[in-house]
């Protein structure tokens, strides 16, 4: 198993049991997750409970929560929304950060397609949500996700840069 960490939190972000599409000349990812009902198992046993003098109701789990799988496996934090300003301020410092800890090759490659990167998620901003790895620290990556026209599930996207793989 691949687990994908953030390379500048080490926070835990993805894995490969989430298959990704490259975008944007390789520099995001997007990864569709699927909203899952968590703690509610219902077993059938083939009883009649009213015939039983059960209630109705019996056996149901009001403690099952719908979750986001990819949220909750990496326990992803949420963050407040970006104005354009507050996105463009995070994304000069993310370069900053980010790129003396590429390789050299990989380096000239993502200074020369961030630009196009920056401009897809910048025309999606309103419809974004942003999160951070476990640790919330403010350097990391950030995940985004959003809803494809008609899409029930999110679909996230991922600086593909800024994950290190790590075999499980």
């Amino acid at each position: 198993m691949l687990v994908y960490q953030d390379l500048l939190t080490g926070d835990e972000l993805l894995s490969d049991s989430f298959p990704y599409k490259e975008i944007e000349n390789g520099m995001l990812w997007e990864v569709e997750g699927k909203w899952v009902v968590q703690g509610a198992v219902n077993v059938d046993i083939g009883a009649n409970p009213s015939a039983e003098g059960g209630e109705d109701d019996e056996g149901v789990d009001d403690q099952a929560v719908k979750v986001v799988d990819i949220v909750d496996t990496f326990r992803l934090q949420e963050q407040p929304p970006f104005d354009k300003k507050q996105f463009v301020t995070y994304i000069k410092r993310y370069i900053k950060l980010l790129t003396p800890k590429l390789e050299a090759e990989k380096q000239e490659l993502f200074k020369k397609h961030i630009e196009g990167a920056t401009k897809f998620l910048l025309s999606k901003l309103k419809d974004l949500q942003f999160f951070v790895g476990e640790s919330m620290h403010d350097d990391g990556s950030l995940v985004f996700a959003y809803y494809k026209e008609g899409a029930t599930d999110p679909t996230f996207i991922y600086f593909a840069y800024g994950l290190k793989e790590i075999k499980c």
